[in-house]
């Protein structure tokens, strides 16, 4: 699955923007940068969506459907909706009523994910070779707390099937995040897609234009803080073989 990702700053963002976009951005809400960030603290993430293609947003990350009837209901919800499978993403009732029409772009630099060897798990970063800025293929939703009135917009993380490059990361799940092309950005927020269209472009990301590499266990660090530049840094660990 996908829960750790690093964020870019704003001005990426602008240039991914300007190359694979064809509106000039408005306006943003998104001024931060974030080396790493858990999904399970829920926060906010840089998003372009559906209805507003010529603004950078920020969405909380763990989608609540709008038919959670109260905020007990949708805490629980969004521990459970960071990602969608791909697979399932036409069916499960907490997604089926975005994935037609409210699609976004979710932007990263890259993300960590875990590899199972004898019994350990080793941290992983991985980006791709060419491109300092992409996206992950989202979905989201607003939901509006009755008690309070206070408005939420949501999102979650695509994910597909492992490539061959994360079958060998992500050894356990098998899993991966739905990256999008920059060829294809404008074409996931079509609001128009058709099923099969949206279907055509849920599928794993070319591994030979991805990189990986072994990182340290800072990023599970309860003493020190993983958002840092240090979090991503190469660092090898003798007893685990290479992947392919």
């Amino acid at each position: 699955m996908c829960y750790n990702i690093e964020i870019p700053a704003k001005e990426e963002i602008k240039e991914y923007y300007d190359k694979y976009l064809d509106n000039a951005i408005r306006n943003d809400e998104w001024n931060e940068y974030f080396y790493k960030m858990s999904g399970f603290t829920f926060s906010k993430i840089p998003v372009i969506t559906a209805e507003n293609p010529d603004k950078v947003q920020a969405y909380y990350w763990g989608l609540i459907p709008k038919w959670c009837k109260d905020e007990a209901q949708a805490k629980e919800m969004r521990t459970n909706t960071l990602n969608a499978k791909s697979e399932t993403v036409f069916e499960k009732p907490s997604f089926r009523a975005s994935i037609g029409s409210k699609r976004c772009l979710i932007f990263v630099k890259g993300f960590y994910e875990w590899r199972d060897y004898e019994k350990k798990k080793y941290p992983y970063y991985i980006h791709l070779k060419n491109e300092p800025v992409f996206a992950f293929g989202g979905i989201y939703e607003t939901w509006v707390n009755k008690e309070t009135g206070e408005v939420y917009n949501t999102v979650s993380i695509i994910t597909t099937e492992a490539n061959p490059l994360m079958a060998q990361i992500h050894n356990s799940k098998m899993r991966m995040p739905l990256i999008i092309s920059g060829e294809d950005a404008g074409r996931w927020i079509d609001p128009a897609l058709s099923k099969d269209e949206i279907q055509d472009l849920m599928k794993p990301y070319d591994e030979n234009e991805m990189a990986a590499h072994t990182i340290s266990k800072l990023i599970t660090s309860r003493k020190d803080n993983p958002n840092q530049p240090a979090v991503k840094e190469v660092f090898e660990y003798p007893e685990l073989p290479a992947i392919n």
